[in-house]
């Protein structure tokens, strides 16, 4: 496969690491390893294999940037994106073959948790209108998950075995199209650390007359949260919050980011005083009020509607 390399960020990933790259070798996809100034033994497991270009972040980058550094590092027409988590990749060849139609810009394949079911509900989404995030700051999603709207935002409405187009599938195992991501500038940075810059990334290719597929035939596994449930949970609820905010900024209305911001303040609050119910621990986070009352100041211009997307349609989005 050699139009085909992969792309793995690392942050702590020692324990996974090994797991992932042995995957990709034995599908003969040469590996390029960007790790974001790991302290665990990460760049010892790493170095150690064959095939794998390492580069090492002396801080850590964000997972955007850390991408776009892989990616900006091989010159394979097609690179798969993968999370450290991921292992057991079967059928890459499936996705490169989606590549044949010229229009395709990214592909994925289905992640299955150990025991072999369908993540579903991550696998493949829908974009996020303001309904969708606007239930999940506010805990309807979690508390409801059957939903209309979270139904239709999570893909449950949809039959994960058979290829079909998609919208927004995982991050985690996406294969790109070179010409499609340099056309858009990579993965936007803005997103930092992690979150959004993959939703981002698809509405973008999409946007731009690219097609994203997604075909069963190309699976892994996939553990899931490795990096970000090391996080603090004030700074998770921080990056979560901020990169939301940051999509809604980039791609909503003026009112419908207002509302938004509205709803991360009052989600904010509720998620607290469920802690001291819950958990009897007070987990207030003034940051996150300093994240929406500055996107109301901050704001960005919204993007044009999508090709072959009505007005209408857009501002549900």
């Amino acid at each position: 496969m050699g139009s085909l390399a992969a792309v793995v960020v690392t942050h702590n990933s020692e324990r996974v690491a090994g797991p992932c790259l042995d995957a990709l070798a034995a599908c003969g996809v040469p590996a390029v390893v960007v790790d974001n100034a790991s302290t665990d033994g990460t760049l010892g497991v790493v170095r150690g294999r064959p095939g794998v270009e390492v580069i090492s972040n002396a801080v850590n980058r964000g997972f955007a940037a850390a991408v776009n550094q892989g990616v900006g590092a091989t010159e394979a027409a097609l690179v798969l994106i993968l999370n450290p988590d991921v292992s057991a990749v079967r059928g890459v060849e499936v996705l490169a073959a989606e590549f044949r139609d010229a229009a395709v810009g990214a592909a994925a394949g289905l992640l299955t948790g150990e025991s072999g079911e369908p993540q579903t509900g991550f696998t493949l989404r829908r974009f996020p209108t303001v309904a969708a995030l606007t239930f999940e700051l506010l805990g309807v999603n979690r508390l409801w998950p059957g939903n209309a709207v979270n139904r239709r935002y999570r893909c449950l409405d949809v039959d994960l075995g058979r290829p079909q187009d998609a919208e927004q599938p995982a991050g985690a195992f996406l294969m790109v199209r070179r010409e499609a991501w340099k056309g858009l500038g990579g993965f936007d940075e803005e997103f930092h650390p992690v979150w959004y810059e993959d939703v981002d990334f698809c509405l973008r290719l999409r946007r731009g007359g690219w097609k994203v597929r997604y075909n069963p035939g190309a699976r892994a596994v996939h553990e899931g949260g490795h990096s970000v449930n090391a996080l603090a949970p004030g700074s998770k609820a921080l990056f979560w919050y901020g990169s939301l905010l940051q999509y809604a900024a980039k791609h909503y209305s003026k009112i419908d980011g207002y509302w938004l911001a509205l709803m991360v303040m009052i989600g904010a609050t509720l998620r607290t005083v469920a802690g001291m119910m819950t958990r009897f621990r007070f987990e207030w986070e003034p940051r996150v009020y300093g994240l929406a009352i500055r996107s109301l100041r901050t704001r960005r211009e919204s993007s044009a509607p999508a090709p072959g997307i009505t007005g209408e349609e857009q501002a549900r989005r």
